[in-house]
């Protein structure tokens, strides 16, 4: 044999070896996630962000408890959106669950996302880290998307974390029992609880159009900080530009705009316009955000 054909017959077999080692399986990319998931979770940041927000409910909680026991009246009834639930926390402890949504989502819970997401690239840059995960054989694609995924278990679970203290809290000072709804009409507790289990779920979807943001702000650069920090800023910038008359054009557009709609899951019948103007908004903050993300991080140079 030819050192020709020895050579030729050595770079043919090498050609599947390359490809197996190339080729990233579904296993890699689950571990990934696990890892990242991981990662995110057990940081102190994230257990620090996310006790500041079971907290949110325990203090309106006692302080409704403290307010109703000196004989003052608990809240202001009216309108049904957000903080007009409190009216009703001292007749059952499950309108807390919504009162403590109502009270968070403005600030505190995109503000936790927020923060997740701007450090989810920019983070990895900072610390030296990016460069070598890129190196293991998951492309620029599946780590962004592992890594927008994570945001979004991030959302839920702050979601989660809110609305399962607030019934807990709910439930070791007040009362429980049947509902009674924006509309005035009578439901039972279970399916109370099935529309505060709603209402959860449409609470962490109304921030994924932020996490997108907050993602695409990430690739911009490298200081995880200066991420965070771009995040938040955008996320105030636009809740005060939904609070001023003269910008009503605008206004349908800012993704915060139809947050509070969640309220209508308490109607009865449930209306449904709002929730689905929302749901269709932080679509497409997810489409624009999420392809400007893919595009900026996919013709990165990663330096470090």
């Amino acid at each position: 044999m030819s050192r020709a054909e020895a050579g030729q017959q050595a770079g043919q077999g090498a050609v599947p070896a390359v490809a197996v080692l190339r080729a990233p399986s579904p296993l890699w990319n689950f571990g990934l996630l696990r890892s990242e998931l991981a990662v995110t979770f057990r940081r102190w940041r994230t257990l620090a962000l996310l006790g500041v927000l079971a907290a949110v409910p325990v203090l309106v909680g006692v302080a409704v408890r403290l307010e109703t026991r000196d004989g003052s009246p608990a809240g202001r009834g009216g309108g049904g959106e957000g903080p007009a639930f409190i009216a009703q926390i001292t007749n059952n402890g499950l309108f807390l669950v919504f009162t403590a949504l109502a009270a968070t989502l403005p600030f505190f819970l995109p503000m936790a996302v927020g923060v997740i997401a701007g450090d989810a690239v920019a983070g990895e840059a900072n610390a030296g880290t990016l460069r070598y995960l890129l190196v293991a054989p998951a492309g620029r694609t599946r780590l962004l998307l592992t890594k927008y995924a994570t945001t979004m278990a991030f959302c839920l679970v702050a979601t989660f974390v809110v609305a399962v203290s607030a019934l807990a809290v709910g439930a070791l000072l007040f009362p429980l029992g049947d509902l009674t709804t924006i509309s005035g009409t009578q439901i039972g507790f279970t399916e109370g609880l099935g529309r505060a289990l709603l209402i959860a779920l449409v609470v962490a979807a109304s921030l994924t159009g932020l996490a997108a943001l907050g993602l695409f702000v990430s690739t911009l650069t490298n200081s995880g900080i200066a991420a965070m920090a771009t995040t938040v800023g955008l996320l105030i910038t636009v809740q005060i530009l939904d609070q001023i008359p003269q910008l009503q054009a605008i206004q349908p557009y800012l993704f915060s705009h139809y947050w509070l709609s969640f309220a209508d899951l308490m109607r009865e019948p449930v209306y449904w316009d709002g929730l689905l103007k929302n749901l269709e908004l932080q679509a497409l903050y997810v489409a624009v955000f999420g392809s400007a993300a893919w595009a900026r991080f996919t013709a990165k140079d990663i330096n470090t």
